[in-house]
């Protein structure tokens, strides 16, 4: 079969590759679309952990072609998506209900073999039934949005807050609307490209701040007066992280849901931290979040229908990649099988 194979940084091939026998609890599933996220970009540039050599992508939806013999749970000719992080089940954090931060974490498309392949093995465990008619584009933004779930849970917006989402890609536009689903009642997002800023506007920010052509925390002071009740980074680099800090009110919410790049930091004065009461909260992946994002999107709470999709054989991974990037995209999909 036809595979995006990480070799080691830099060096991302379109091979093949032999797949090899299902093992007890494993399904084959054929790939109809894969997501290219920022994590991708980052490990190809190798800003971003991985275990090479190893076929890209977690963000995926197929159908299931085999299934391991003596399963009776999965049937072939399933429409499932993926839930690519793997806990281990044992250790201290799995045993703390934390499985998003199990010692042993490994992922599908990071650790193991994912989703940018024409077929993929994956734990019976680790898929998720979906409605035969939901269309593939959509199973896509299942992972994504669970993680984009997380995050919200974690901001703990409250109804009327103010909202500060800094970035208007994949992540920020969804952020957007669970944010409004969460009872915020102003959301400003903060985005420099044209064609993101609109697509914030449909989707029902009250402000956009182009951050090329005014200073945000002068415009946002003047519109909160004393700053934002939560701030979401969702750029993922040091320049927004440490303006993050700057844009939140005294007793307010800071989020760092951007991945910013292995070794990257930013400045931060204690005393500040104290005085403004901040409450400063990572998010990582997608603990228990999985069913809540099939239903978000199923309802159409979260949208996904107006996002710009550029679609790309395996053959045009690195274009893909580019795309992605560069901002030239709100998401990349890779059709393995098209």
């Amino acid at each position: 079969m036809k595979v995006a194979l990480f070799e080691k940084p830099h060096v991302l091939n379109v091979t093949t590759k032999s797949l090899r026998t299902l093992s007890e609890g494993e399904v084959l599933v054929q790939v109809q679309a894969c997501g290219v996220c920022g994590t991708d970009v980052h490990i190809v540039e190798g800003t971003s952990r991985s275990t090479p050599p190893v076929v890209l992508g977690h963000e995926y939806t197929g159908i299931v072609t085999d299934v391991a013999k003596g399963t009776t749970s999965v049937a072939v000719g399933q429409h499932v998506g993926v839930d690519p992080n793997i806990s281990c089940g044992t250790c201290f954090y799995c045993r703390r209900g934390l499985v998003h931060l199990c010692e042993n974490l490994r992922a599908l498309g990071v650790d193991i073999d994912g989703g940018m392949a024409e077929y993929c093995i994956v734990p019976i465990k680790q898929i998720c039934s979906l409605p035969q008619d939901m269309a593939s584009e959509l199973g896509a933004f299942i992972e994504p949005v669970s993680c984009a779930i997380h995050g919200i849970d974690l901001a703990r917006i409250k109804t009327g807050d103010t909202v500060v989402i800094l970035g208007g890609g994949t992540i920020g536009l969804i952020m957007l609307q669970l944010a409004r689903s969460a009872g915020a009642a102003r959301i400003i997002v903060v985005e420099p490209l044209e064609h993101k800023r609109k697509l914030a506007s449909k989707l029902g920010a009250d402000v956009i701040l182009n951050p090329t052509e005014l200073d945000v925390n002068s415009a946002i002071f003047d519109l909160t007066k004393v700053g934002a009740d939560v701030v979401i980074e969702c750029v993922g680099k040091p320049q927004t992280a440490q303006a993050a800090l700057e844009l939140a009110r005294r007793g307010g919410t800071v989020e760092f849901f951007g991945v910013c790049p292995m070794g990257e930091t930013i400045s931060l004065e204690p005393n500040t931290v104290y005085v403004k009461e901040l409450t400063i909260v990572g998010s990582y992946i997608n603990p228990h979040t999985f069913d809540r994002s099939i239903a978000m999107l199923q309802s159409g709470r979260v949208r996904v229908d107006t996002f710009q999709l550029d679609k790309f054989p395996l053959d045009g991974v690195h274009e893909a990649l580019r795309c992605q990037r560069d901002g030239k995209t709100i998401k990349s999909l890779i059709q393995p099988n098209a």
